[in-house]
């Protein structure tokens, strides 16, 4: 790793427009807030971004704040292995960890992804989110992406099962992954997972609320269960055992990509399958992220497929797959 010199600081609110209202759960949004960091050493500009999330008690006003907090230590030296001990994981440090990486690859005049042991990097088939809505629109929205592989489908309780047989209308060929953000208890999963596989549902995330989960140790996993907000970094996984059978990877969640390569070989020892995704953030957040999505089970990186504008050196994606950073974008 290269050695770090005394860094400058710039940190700002950046506001994304989405393409249209996305709803899940807990409620509907029109824009992505995200932080954007840049760490200078005089010569090279790193970059990183980060999405705060209500559900962790993130704003984006306290998130920029902690960051700050830590303009005497950069200027003194903070490099990004000492950062993994002055912050917490969460979106303030993943902002900074990332732009830290970012910043090391320019030093060193190497990509990131080989910094990170990774020596090959090709696209990953990434799901395409399907926001919460009634059955009808859901079939529409269906019908329009049914051409992707992977569709990952937000569920949120009364009505789920009508949801899902919408969209299986609307794209009859595609794999579905859903999404219950802690909407179900024991009784909704036995009752629906069944019928969920029958109409080729390959998995679902975190349907219980997480600290509340321990009725997975009882119920027979028909449809594998994949922890998210019941998983942040490593310190998560021991109580995972018995309940989960794959892992969400999310750079917001692990405070970056530095514990998030950690904890993808932890889980994957442990087991676990692994996810890489996503809060809905710009092309800049999802950058360091597929570094880890190289060769998992799921990847659902869309957050800039659901934007009305992105940065100005966008991911590449198609109609498949999402494509590796080139280095104008980051790494």
């Amino acid at each position: 790793m290269v050695k770090m010199s005394a860094i400058s600081l710039s940190v700002e609110e950046t506001v994304f427009p989405l393409a249209e209202v996305f709803t899940i759960s807990r409620g509907s949004r029109t824009e992505s807030r995200v932080v954007t960091v840049k760490l200078n050493d005089g010569t090279n500009t790193g970059w990183g971004e980060s999405v705060p999330y209500a559900r962790y008690n993130e704003t984006v006003d306290g998130v920029i704040e902690t960051i700050r907090c830590l303009e005497p230590d950069l200027r003194n030296g903070l490099d990004r292995m000492a950062l993994q001990d002055r912050l917490e994981p969460g979106a303030a440090r993943n902002a900074l960890d990332c732009a830290f990486w970012d910043l090391q690859a320019k030093q060193a005049g190497e990509r990131a992804h080989i910094l990170a042991g990774v020596p090959f990097m090709g696209p990953e088939i990434t799901a395409y989110t399907l926001s919460l809505a009634d059955p009808d629109i859901m079939r529409v929205k269906a019908a329009q992406h049914a051409r992707r592989p992977l569709l990952k489908v937000k569920l949120g309780g009364e009505g789920d099962l009508a949801r899902l047989k919408a969209v299986r209308e609307g794209a009859p060929d595609t794999d579905i992954i859903i999404d219950a953000n802690e909407g179900w208890d024991a009784d909704t999963y036995r009752q629906l997972a069944p019928v969920l596989v029958k109409l080729g549902v390959r998995m679902v995330e975190q349907p219980m609320p997480a600290g509340n989960d321990d009725a997975l140790l009882e119920v027979e996993r028909v449809l594998p269960v994949c922890a998210d907000e019941s998983c942040h970094d490593r310190t998560s996984l021991e109580s995972l055992v018995g309940k989960y059978d794959m892992v969400n990877i999310k750079l917001d969640k692990t405070g970056g990509l530095t514990e998030a390569l950690k904890l993808r070989s932890e889980a994957e020892a442990m087991g676990f399958d692994i996810m890489v995704g996503c809060m809905v953030g710009s092309s800049l957040a999802m950058a360091p992220a597929t570094i880890v999505a190289q060769g998992v089970a799921y990847t659902d990186l869309d957050g800039p497929l659901l934007l009305a504008e992105d940065r100005t050196t966008p991911l590449k994606f198609d109609d498949k797959y999402v494509y590796p950073p080139v280095p104008a974008l980051w790494g």
